[in-house]
Parts: structure tokens; sequence; C-alpha cells
């Protein structure tokens, strides 16, 4: 069982990050929102930034949609901070949630999410599976180079069966996690330094003689976003960039905006996808639209 190797390495080589240095299901809740599809070392500063200027659930559930944009820029899938401010008022009505079933309740969280806070705020046994998680587990003990999302059955199945029931089982996917972000690397694993280089069924399939042909056979799987015309980017960049804008110029018309989210932007051809963005980011409560097309941030 190459699991306390696992422990045994994370115990001595644990990244230092302050969401791990306490059980405040607030923090911990903030911390894991800010950490889907983010890099660690961009969401520590804002984190901070966050905490400082938004200590706890009640400050959160009274905060201006301007005040959480502005403290959430950078982070990308602004929807996020909105949903934030939802959770946040739903536990001041109901309390902080006590099983992964409560935490799947609250706005934004998404089974891996539920299963995080789970383990690490209530401390819970539950199977936390990310895209780091899934990395590692998939090569470990499955022998697949790269593993995806459909082989999820399989990795919970190992996961519930090496996953202890007693003791700290929240540090196993941390101690994935910090694995993945340091040895088990998506594209070529540092394999000799790794703590499960042994057991690891798939190892060998990153050796000299076979890296060329392992890297030949992944597949890349793109996700299919939306996207206008012949555009360079999917609609959520420019979504992103129009609120971007509008945060740090303040109020303007939507034609104004056009040009300067889009080199490319045509007057003509482009006014009706650059509208449609605009009232998708008023329908999710990022901006207001309105009279004579103008953007502004909400107020409230």
């Amino acid at each position: 069982m190459p699991l306390p190797l696992l422990l045994a390495w994370y115990n001595e080589q644990k990244r230092d990050l302050p969401w791990r240095k306490t059980r405040n299901a607030y923090r911990i809740f903030i911390s894991e929102l800010m950490l889907q599809q983010t890099q660690v070392d961009r969401v520590v500063p804002k984190y901070q930034k966050w905490i400082a200027a938004i200590p706890d659930w009640k400050h959160l559930a009274i905060s201006s949609t301007q005040k959480l944009i502005n403290l959430w820029a950078g982070l990308g899938y602004n929807r996020r901070a909105v949903y934030a401010r939802e959770a946040a008022r739903d536990v001041m009505a109901n309390g902080v949630p006590t099983t992964e079933e409560g935490w799947r309740t609250l706005k934004g969280v998404g089974p891996y999410m539920a299963a995080a806070l789970t383990e690490f705020v209530n401390h819970q046994r539950a199977i936390v599976v990310d895209t780091n998680v899934r990395r590692v587990v998939g090569r470990a003990f499955s022998g697949k180079p790269f593993p995806l999302a459909k082989d999820d059955t399989q990795i919970l199945r190992t996961l519930e069966h090496v996953t202890p029931r007693h003791g700290n089982h929240w540090d196993v996917p941390q101690a994935f996690m910090d694995l993945a972000s340091s040895l088990c690397l998506p594209r070529i694993p540092l394999c000799d330094t790794c703590p499960l280089r042994r057991a690891c069924k798939a190892r060998h399939l990153f050796s000299p003689d076979r890296l060329a042909h392992t890297l030949a056979r992944k597949k890349t799987v793109k996700t299919i976003e939306a996207r206008h015309a012949e555009k360079k980017f999917p609609d959520r960049i420019y979504r992103g960039r129009i609120l971007a804008w509008v945060r740090l110029h303040g109020k303007t018309r939507i034609e104004a905006v056009g040009p300067r989210i889009d080199g490319t932007y045509d007057p003509i051809a482009d006014r009706m996808w650059l509208k449609s963005m605009a009232q998708r980011l008023a329908t999710d409560g990022l901006l207001r639209l309105g009279t004579g097309d103008t953007l502004s941030l909400p107020k409230s």
C-alpha cells in the first residue's frame, strides 16, 4: 500500500498555504471557491486581500456587487463572487453545513467542492476528486498516463478503497494535490523523486525510452465553448474584458466597449454579439444595463 509513503512525504513537503492553517469554515470556503480553475499562486494574494476586506459570512452577506467584483478581479469566472454572497446569506439563515449534502445546497458548490469542504471543514470522510487528484490516482493505481474525467468511476472506487476511515484522512486529498503540483506534473512527471515511484503503475510509461511514445498517444481534449464567428477567444474571455473595462473606467456605453475588448471589433457584424454578452453579464448580476445601452457596476 503506497499511501503511507505519500503521507510521509506530505508531512515533510506540504505547501504552506494560509487556508490550511485554520478550521474556519468561511475561510476554507472562500479558498476552495477561488481555487476552482485558478492556480494557487494567483489565489493566495487574492485570498488574503479578500479575507482582510470581508472577514466572515456576515460581512459577505451584505457586501455590494461592486465590492465583490473589485476584490475578485483577476480570478476569472466572476459569477463565483456573486455565488459566494448567496451562499453566505444561506449560511446566515441556516448555519454552516455539517454534511456533504448540506454543502451541496449552497450556490456555486458542486460535487468536488462539497466533498472538499466536508473533509477540510467538518473532518468527515469524503471522496475528493479534482484534476490533480485524478492525475495522481489514475497514474499510480490504474496505470493511465493521462486520466480523464471519464475515468472518475474507477478513480472513485480506488479512493474509496485506499482512503482511511479513521485518523487524518483529510490529509489524503491534500497530499495528492501537492504531489500533482510539484512532481506528478501534467505532461512530464518527475518520477525519479516521487514517493510513489516503486508502486506507480504508469511510471514505466514515462521512462526515457517510452516517453516520446507516451506523449504521442496523448489526446488533446478541447472543451467546447461559445465562440463568435472567427474570434480568437471564447466568449467568456470577452465577457471578462467587458467587466474589467467597466470596473476600471466606470459607466460607459456598450458600443464604446467593443473596440476596447477586441482589436477586430466590427460595429456592424459584432454589435449584437457584444450586446448579448453585456446582457448575459447583467442577467448574472455582474453589470447593470441602463438606458441608452449604458453599462455600470451594480450599486448593491
